[in-house]
This record gives structure tokens, C-alpha cells and sequence, in this order.
């Protein structure tokens, strides 16, 4: 009977604790569904004000602004589980330090998956391409296709496309053919010493004035760049916009070539000195800009792009 009556009053006991605890942590309980609920809508309320914000801001990339507004939402995420484990007692010291010493092994581990981000973030703010430019690293040559946080794609000017490191990119110098507005281009001619110099300059600037593509300013020139006991090399050097760059040289060349054809040898202005030449007729050309950026010297023909 004696011990009937104890184990009575122990079960006693132990449910009215139990009940003390479940009210205790009732109350807990709720508190931190609350705390989750509230800081769940907070952390994305602030993210996408983050977003909007650095979207204002001249220079500051898309996938920039929307890395950064990613940041500051999972970092308020974090610290409202920390709260909510100390709703529960939890000693939230503890897990700030195993928190550090989670993110120092995650940073050791991917130590070069971290430089690519650091480095796409600096691609990013400081602008070196954009999507639609054409760039020339140590390695790597093509049309910038999109730039990423961790990588950059490119198209080569034969159709191939790449993958490129953003760490690969941001250590190396780079060379942007479609940045500037214009751009220069030269077209070499070899004749004998016993042609008219004098002749063959006036026939490459009445050949590249007659081009529209051709700059006023600067103006195109004509100078002897090499000689030798046999020969002269003649230099036309032009200024185009960097649209028409590709197209253009293409174009000179051809005409050059088919102007030696037409009159060979010391006939090459017939029987005119260069004051008697008429004025080149300017021919109208529908240039819409549509043959993509400018290939580097010595690349194939770049892939057309429309925008």
C-alpha cells in the first residue's frame, strides 16, 4: 500500500512538472514560430529594398546588386535561427563560434571558388567588358556572352564557346577591341622604287576618302613607312568607328588590290598628276552596325550580333 501511495505521488510529481515544462516551452514555443515568422518576412522586406536600392546605383551590375540583397537576406536568416535557439536556452555563443569555425573550414575548402567570386565581383563593379564586347586576354580571345560571379562566358569569332575563370580574367592584362568609340587601321602597299610615290598616295587617299566609313578627324594619311634598294612600302592609315572597323578594312583592302590590278606599273594613275585626279564620288552605304564587335588583329570573322 506504502508503495502504491509513493509511486502515486511520484507520477504526480513528474506531471506536474511536465506540465510546468510544457507550458514553460508552450510559451517558448510560440515565441520563436513568431520570431521566424516575422523575421522571415523581414529579412526578405530588407533584401529586396537592398535590391532596389543598389539597382539605383550607376555602375553597380544586376547580379552584383542581386549577390549583395542575397548576402544581407541568408545573413538575417542566420541570426534569426540564432535567436530562436536561444528561445530555448540554447547558449548562443556557442554557435556563433561553431558558426565561425564552420565558415573558416568552408573558406579553406573552396579557397579558389572564393578568389572567382572575388574576382567576378571586382569584373563587376569596375567594368573592364560588358556583354557584347569583344576582349583579348592571355588565354583567352572572344565575345563576352555574360558575365557571371564565378565565371565568364565568351564566344570565340568561330562559333566556339567558352568558359572562362573569373580569376583567369582579373589577374591578366585585358584588351577591350569594342570599348572605344573609334578605331584605327592601317593597309600596307609594296611597289618598286621606279613607280610614282607620289602617284600611289594620292590613288590610297582618293580610294579611302571615297569610303564613307572613313573618318574626316582624323584624317586619313599616306606616308612611306619601309624602303629598302627595291621597294617602298606605302602605309594608309584610317580612323573608322569600331562598328565598322572589320567591315571596312576588308572593304579598303579589296579595293586597293583591285586599284593595282586596274593599272599596273607606272600606269597605276594613268597619264594624270595627282592635282588633275577629280574628286572622289562618295558612295552611299547602308551601314547598320549589325556585324558585331570588331575582331582582334588576325582573328577569324566575328559572329554576327544583333541588338
Amino acid at each position: 500500500m506504502d508503495q502504491a501511495s509513493e509511486f502515486v505521488v511520484a507520477t504526480r510529481a513528474a506531471l506536474a512538472q511536465l506540465s510546468a515544462l510544457a507550458v514553460q516551452y508552450s510559451f517558448s514555443a510560440v515565441g520563436a514560430i513568431v520570431l521566424l515568422i516575422l523575421g522571415w518576412m523581414a529579412a526578405g522586406l530588407i533584401s529586396r529594398w537592398a535590391h532596389r536600392g543598389l539597382s539605383r546605383i550607376h555602375g553597380i551590375d544586376a547580379t552584383l546588386s542581386q549577390f549583395f540583397s542575397n548576402i544581407i537576406r541568408y545573413a538575417m536568416l542566420v541570426l534569426v535561427i540564432v535567436m530562436v535557439l536561444g528561445q530555448f536556452g540554447v547558449q548562443t555563443a556557442s554557435v556563433l563560434a561553431a558558426l565561425g569555425a564552420i565558415g573558416l573550414a568552408v573558406g579553406l575548402a573552396l579557397q579558389g571558388t572564393l578568389q572567382n567570386i572575388a574576382a567576378g565581383i571586382m569584373l563587376l563593379v569596375l567594368r573592364p567588358f560588358r556583354v557584347g564586347e569583344s576582349i583579348e586576354t592571355g588565354s583567352v580571345t572572344g565575345t563576352i556572352v555574360d558575365v557571371g560571379l564565378f565565371a565568364t562566358e565568351l564566344r570565340t569569332a568561330d562559333g566556339v564557346y567558352r568558359l572562362a575563370p573569373n580569376s583567369t580574367l582579373w589577374n591578366v592584362p585585358i584588351t577591350n577591341y569594342s570599348r572605344l568609340k573609334t578605331r584605327r587601321n592601317e593597309i600596307s602597299v609594296s611597289i618598286g622604287t621606279d613607280r610614282d610615290i607620289g602617284r600611289t598616295q594620292a590613288k590610297l587617299m582618293a580610294i579611302a576618302s571615297g569610303d564613307r566609313r572613313v573618318l574626316k578627324d582624323p584624317a586619313p594619311t599616306v606616308y612611306v613607312s619601309e624602303f629598302d634598294a627595291g621597294s617602298a612600302k606605302l602605309t594608309l592609315r584610317y580612323w573608322t568607328k569600331s562598328s565598322d572597323w572589320w567591315e571596312t578594312g576588308r572593304d579598303l583592302t579589296r579595293d586597293v588590290k583591285l586599284a593595282f590590278d586596274k593599272f599596273p606599273g607606272d600606269k597605276f594613275l594613268g597619264d594624270k598628276s595627282p592635282e588633275q585626279i577629280p574628286d572622289p564620288q562618295v558612295e552611299t552605304r547602308d551601314v547598320t552596325g549589325e556585324s558585331g564587335p570588331p575582331a582582334p588583329h588576325g582573328a577569324d570573322e566575328p559572329v554576327t550580333q544583333r541588338t
